[in-house]
């Protein structure tokens, strides 16, 4: 049993901590928060304005500051959005600098560089996930981190996406499989998720149609461009797009479902779509890439080859066959919020009780 702590979550600025989920960062860091303060501890998130109120937010004060006109003529000036982030997260930084005494950890699951470069001017443990490839800036921080900094990445294929920059433990993502309920499967297809090209969802409809199986599409569109030219003409009788759900309705057509799709064009870090998916009982049909193949275990799903819509319709075939039951106990055993956090609070109880002895 962990004793409670006093948690500094720290989270991405970009969009709020609420339902309906912009992506998995965003659905992954408020399931942490609530079941970390299910489990007694005090936990602080720092999280852009709008995000759920049932959480204790300290808003990270996103829009508030405007370079002057003076720094604006700078050729080489950023953006005022990308200006913005950076301001919130200096002050945020330098507030906790200032008040040492007021948690005694932080756990960072922002994507910017300010908390790991600052990490050094805490006197508290700082913990950062990585969630992404690496990406310059963070890059840049992590590479001259000191060798007391903690990593974790999502998966093993983050932490070795990673392994040129700094080590990272992995502590694979973990879905709350009380809210993700099995159902009876025998319905359409379902994908879910940001209807964007790295996505690609348009290669889910045609593998769909040409397994001769209804699609059903969720998720916000925030590429319109896309969704005009690769999505909305491939819609139609069978394929249809529901919108964007939050996660009750989700998990009530997931369970309906009779397989997920999942299709990305690049290497994603986890997936959590999957592992919703398989917490309501739905096998996978996904391209092999990134870490879906440390999620898909055999007899939960299949895999097939990256960008081959033909080879994707043989997999969702191939999955619709699978044990329910065997997926969902799949997902209760590996892919569960608890396991997730009592990795987490095992981590968080190494570093406060370093911290304390020292």
């Amino acid at each position: 049993m962990v004793r409670p702590l006093r948690i500094c979550l720290v989270a991405s600025a970009r969009f709020p901590i609420r339902e309906p989920f912009a992506g998995g960062l965003e659905a992954l860091t408020h399931a942490l928060a609530a079941e970390l303060g299910r489990r007694g501890h005090h936990v602080t998130l720092f999280a852009a304005p709008g995000s759920d109120p049932a959480l204790h937010v300290e808003e990270l004060p996103v829009a508030e500051f405007e370079p002057s006109p003076a720094a604006q003529r700078d050729v080489n000036a950023p953006s005022t959005r990308w200006m913005a982030e950076h301001h919130a997260y200096l002050q945020l930084m330098l507030g906790l600098a200032r008040d040492p005494g007021r948690f005694d950890l932080v756990h960072n699951h922002s994507l910017h560089h300010l908390p790991v470069a600052m990490a050094p001017s805490l006197s508290t443990p700082l913990v950062t996930t990585l969630h992404t490839p690496p990406l310059p800036w963070l890059e840049s921080a992590a590479s001259l981190a000191p060798d007391s900094a903690v990593f974790t990445a999502v998966s093993s294929r983050t932490a070795r996406a990673w392994a040129h920059v700094v080590p990272s433990t992995p502590i694979l993502n973990g879905v709350d499989v009380q809210r993700w309920q099995p159902g009876p499967g025998g319905g359409p297809a379902v994908w879910s998720g940001r209807l964007v090209p790295e996505k690609a969802p348009h290669e889910a409809i045609d593998a769909a149609t040409a397994a001769g199986v209804p699609l059903v599409l969720v998720g916000p569109t925030p590429d319109e461009p896309y969704f005009e030219r690769e999505i909305a003409p491939r819609l139609g009788p069978t394929a249809v797009h529901a919108g964007h759900l939050d996660h009750g309705a989700l998990a009530r057509l997931l369970g309906r479902a009779s397989v997920a799709l999942v299709t990305p064009a690049w290497d994603e870090p986890y997936g959590l779509v999957a592992a919703e998916a398989m917490a309501c009982g739905t096998p996978v049909a996904a391209y092999a890439r990134g870490a879906l193949p440390e999620i898909v275990a055999a007899g939960t799903g299949a895999l097939a080859n990256p960008g081959d819509v033909a080879d994707l319709a043989r997999a969702l075939r191939e999955a619709q066959a699978c044990d329910r039951g065997l997926v969902r106990r799949h997902a209760e055993a590996h892919c569960s919020l608890d396991r997730m956090v009592d990795d987490y609070e095992r981590l968080y109880s190494s570093l406060v009780d370093v911290g304390a002895a020292a």
